[in-house]
């Protein structure tokens, strides 16, 4: 932060009840009254640089003492006490926190360079260009400062210089920004080499007024050169310091207690947000805008506001998480802790928003993903409030069956919500559980979590009963499926096996038939092998089989034929001889 020094005397002024003096030896000829305060001074000292005094005083004789009044005093009796200081030459500091108010008083008193050069405003003015401008922190602080002077700064130019100064300066490319800033996001400083973040300027403009902060949130929408998602962290960061309860909306509800004044001016202030959220799903996330929505239920704001955040909410509803739910109820009607009412009102939207949407434009595998992730999340939120005492059978129903049927592609954390009701509201009429258990599905309860409802004693016989029930029938039909899969992995077998005989018979006849010699030589190689190897009549048995069995396969011609009844006729031979060699060599091994 900059200061400029100015004068040179010490500063005697002092205080004797509600007046405003300074020790000299010469007696006081002009006083001047400012609001509850009262300055003695001297003619001689402060006329020579304030033109609206020496105009004031011209129908006064110099010697006569003057009375004044100015209560109109922009800045009031401390701007006009810096103004007097200078005026005696003593010393005094300006910075951007006396800028302001030094500024528009000097030009109210009209201590210019056309009354003296060298004077009060021209010093002011130079200071602001030369070094407020030029800095940010001084900017952010200078054009904060002028909340309370808004029409005298609007017309003397400084608020437009600040936010041009302000704008500019956040448009600059972060490597290129090298002045100091406030960044107290978790985990920041303790990195030892960053860049500059993107959102390095959204705490700072987080100290403006609303009305300030709105001017500058729009110049640089105008200018399209910051992404939507950026514009909606500034919203955030804003909103967590001024609007109650948005950093722990979980807590006791007398946070939210406000006086009427401080109320309207948080309402105003949740209004504008609202109004300056980028129409880009994703600027923002779902969870601020359910923050913004609990908030206004509790604040009491008007209706247009609350639609806009509810549909906002919706579009992106199936972002959000069980945590973004968990909110109060802000009625004081309502004995339930958790406001019910506000999550059905965003799933119907959610769902209606779906709806609204032509088919052609439907991305169906979007749309389930979608449903599915809400159906999730309603039935977690579901196990969160079945935990309230107070949680009326009516109301979790209503929120049970919000959800579509497609949304639920098994109904185990329903169930799993039920039973955490059950335990909690032991004194549930029959009528009451029958209630709340018509909403489940038996066929689309995992088998673990059927085999647990069948054992649970907290459901009524009812329910139990269609468990068992659905649990036969199905045990039922898998046997018949298992039968029938039985059947037709039969009827496969059998028919791929006549299919592989017709198949290998046709192969066979595609073979042409052996001539009578090939027999013959096969037949002899054979009987080779038989004597050499000492086969046993088994042995001989197949392989007049095979013989037999090369004979039938051929073709049925009459050459065939011939064929083979003179191979039959040499098969015959040929097993006396076999018979005739086993025989002899019977009686060899006897002797």
């Amino acid at each position: 932060m900059k200061f400029m020094k100015l004068g040179t005397r010490p500063d005697t002024f002092y205080t004797e009840q509600a007046t405003r003096t300074l020790v000299s030896d010469i007696p006081v000829d002009l006083v001047i009254k400012i609001n509850d305060i009262t300055y003695l001074l001297h003619k001689s000292a402060v006329l020579p640089k304030c033109g609206l005094l020496q105009q004031l005083c011209s129908d006064f004789s110099d010697s006569e003492p003057v009375s004044l009044e100015l209560h109109d005093t922009p800045g009031g009796a401390n701007a006009f006490e810096l103004c007097a200081k200078f005026c005696y030459g003593m010393s005094i500091n300006i910075s951007a926190h006396n800028l302001v108010p030094a500024f528009c008083a000097a030009k109210f008193l009209q201590m210019n360079e056309s009354i003296e050069k060298g004077n009060f405003l021209g010093k002011l003015e130079a200071f602001f260009n030369s070094c407020i401008l030029e800095g940010w922190k001084d900017s952010i602080i200078a054009l904060q400062a002028t909340d309370k002077l808004p029409l005298w700064s609007e017309k003397l130019g400084i608020i437009r210089k600040c936010i041009d100064s302000i704008i500019e300066k956040i448009l600059t490319p972060t490597p290129q920004v090298k002045w100091s800033y406030t960044y107290t996001r978790p985990g920041y400083a303790r990195k030892q080499h960053h860049s500059v973040p993107k959102d390095w300027w959204t705490e700072d403009v987080s100290d403006l007024g609303i009305d300030l902060f709105r001017c500058i949130i729009m110049a640089i929408r105008s200018t399209y050169v910051l992404p939507n998602q950026l514009i909606g962290e500034a919203l955030h960061v804003y909103a967590c310091k001024w609007l109650p309860g948005l950093t722990n909306i979980r807590s006791s509800g007398s946070s939210l207690a406000q006086t009427e004044e401080s109320k309207a001016k948080i309402q105003k202030i949740l209004d504008t947000i609202v109004s300056m959220i980028p129409a880009d799903k994703g600027s923002v996330s779902v969870g601020f805008l359910l923050k913004l929505l609990s908030i206004s239920s509790h604040l009491g704001i008007s209706p247009t506001t609350k639609t806009e955040l509810i549909k906002r909410a919706s579009i992106q509803f199936d972002e959000a998480k069980v945590s973004d739910l968990i909110y109060r109820s802000a009625s004081s009607l309502d004995r339930n802790f958790y406001d019910t009412e506000l999550v059905l009102a965003v799933l119907e939207s959610f769902l209606k928003f779906w709806k609204s949407k032509p088919p052609s434009v439907v991305d169906n595998r979007q749309f389930l993903k979608s449903v599915r992730n809400v159906g999730k999340l309603i039935d977690s939120y579901l196990q969160v409030v079945a935990r309230d005492n107070n949680m009326s059978v009516s109301k979790f129903v209503a929120l049970a069956e919000a959800v579509p049927a497609i949304g639920r592609s098994e109904h185990d954390d329903l169930y799993q919500a039920i039973n955490i009701y059950l335990k909690v509201h032991p004194d549930l009429s029959k009528a009451d559980k029958r209630r709340l258990c018509r909403i489940l599905q038996c066929q689309r309860l995992s088998p673990e979590a059927r085999a647990h409802a069948v054992k649970n004693d907290l459901l009524p016989l009812r329910t139990v009963v269609q468990l068992v029930y659905f649990e036969q029938e199905k045990g039922s039909n898998n046997n018949k499926a298992a039968a029938a899969t039985t059947r037709t992995i039969n009827h496969h077998k059998l028919q791929k096996s006549h299919h592989e005989m017709l198949q290998g018979a046709a192969e066979a006849a595609k073979r042409p038939a052996m001539n009578k010699e090939e027999l013959i030589r096969r037949m002899s190689h054979a009987e080779s092998r038989g004597k050499v190897q000492n086969r046993s009549k088994i042995s001989d048995g197949k392989l007049a089989l095979e013989i037999e069995r090369k004979m039938v396969i051929g073709r049925g011609t009459k050459e065939e034929c011939a064929s083979e009844s003179k191979l039959e006729m040499v098969s015959k031979k040929s097993m006396r001889k076999v018979r005739s060699n086993k025989s002899e060599h019977g009686h060899g091994n006897g002797k």
